[in-house]
């Protein structure tokens, strides 16, 4: 075997383990003659590479690490191929697994925590699947955006549900519910505690019973900051009486917006006076924020020449995913540094996210998103 532990990740583990004391993960992995097994680490900071070995006819395998203090992930991987485990005393794991179907397909003994994080991560591909054919009937105009939306949400609904009763609040002190914490979506997390009060629940769930057996945890510490930041981004506003300032007003009624594109540039929106608009209230971060901007730029390839622009508001609570988000979109795109509690949201009585308005040549706040039927035929009309 060869190590290629660097010497960060060895400083870590010499910090987070019992001196002398090891776990094993090994098994077998068919059909994967000449293939390299890498064992990795999955920290805080990322994926870093343990150990490795080289597959013989016979596919058996053996790494031997550093017991940690708390509950840690791992991983094994084979080209992309990858199986998720956690470790938090000196057990022995086996994984049997063939190369095909390696990430689906195996069985481990030894950890009630792996065969629970096996099944989540089953059905965190399943879920990718499901979205991706959502998706793919929306490109191929089988499926309406509207229907879309709701399948969608139908979908992310269902999954939350299941993992949160018999993932998360049922064992919220196992590695495995750790794990659900942290699952992804087309890049997005699953359970968003920056966006979501619901799901800073799970995350306060979790980080609780963490903290009642490893306080001092690097991951324990985490989670508590995570939940502190999701509390205080998703209070309740407090009751307030919004006076319209009287430069938020012209003279057409419309209520101006004055914010920052990804440049730092004041946009303002009744600069854009002459063009129908779309104004446009999201969150980048949201598990159909990517599908609804696809939507948008096909609305954009095909009438911005004709004098179609979009105005889009980011509510979203971390600045660089907007930023790294927005790059490469074509309308102008600003940012509500206030999020969800955005002034400008209350102003134009935002009831959902993502939420659409026209605004036709003459600064006329024409229609709201809920009171438009087929939005490409509404904008036709307004070009």
């Amino acid at each position: 075997m060869k190590k290629i532990a660097t010497a960060a990740m060895a400083a870590f583990l010499l910090a987070a383990c019992h001196s002398g004391e090891q776990f094993t993960i090994k098994g077998n992995v068919s059909d994967a003659d000449s293939k390299t097994l890498y064992l990795e680490a999955a920290t805080l900071n990322g994926i870093t590479v343990l150990d490795s070995v080289k597959l013989k006819s016979n596919g058996s395998f053996s790494f031997n690490q550093p017991r940690p203090e708390s509950p840690e992930f791992f991983r094994l991987r084979v080209d992309n191929k990858t199986i998720n485990l956690a470790v938090d005393s000196t057990e022995t794991v086996v994984i049997e697994a063939p190369f095909n179907g390696f990430s689906t397909d195996y069985v481990v003994q030894g950890s009630d925590n792996n065969i629970r994080i096996k099944e989540l991560s089953v059905k965190q591909i399943n879920l990718q699947r499901q979205i991706n054919e959502l998706i793919a009937a929306v490109r191929a105009n089988r499926l309406a955006y509207t229907v879309f939306e709701d399948s969608l949400a139908s979908v992310m609904k269902n999954y939350k549900d299941d993992v949160k009763m018999n993932y998360i609040f049922s064992a919220p002190n196992t590695s495995a519910a750790y794990f659900a914490l942290f699952q992804k979506a087309n890049d997005l997390l699953i359970f968003d505690p920056l966006n979501s009060k619901d799901d800073v629940k799970c995350f306060a769930a979790v980080a609780t019973s963490l903290d009642a057996a490893y306080p001092h945890a690097i991951r324990t510490k985490n989670l508590y900051n995570i939940v502190i930041k999701g509390m205080k981004n998703t209070r309740e506003p407090r009751e307030q009486i919004i006076e319209l300032p009287a430069d938020k007003m012209v003279e057409t009624g419309l209520i101006d917006i004055n914010l920052r594109d990804l440049r730092g540039q004041q946009q303002k929106l009744t600069d854009l006076k002459g063009k129908v608009v779309l104004l446009d209230f999201t969150v980048y971060q949201s598990q159909n924020g990517s599908t609804h901007n696809l939507m948008l730029r096909d609305l954009y390839n095909k009438y911005a020449s004709q004098g179609l622009e979009i105005y889009q508001v980011s509510l979203d609570a971390d600045e660089h995913f907007w930023k790294t988000s927005a790059d490469n979109l074509p309308w102008i795109c600003v940012r509500d540094e206030n999020g969800v509690y955005s002034t400008n949201a209350a102003l134009y009585n935002v009831r959902e996210l993502p939420s659409i308005f026209l605004i036709n040549r003459a600064n006329e706040l024409q229609i709201r998103g809920e009171d438009i039927k087929d939005l490409e035929k509404t904008i036709q009309s307004m070009l």
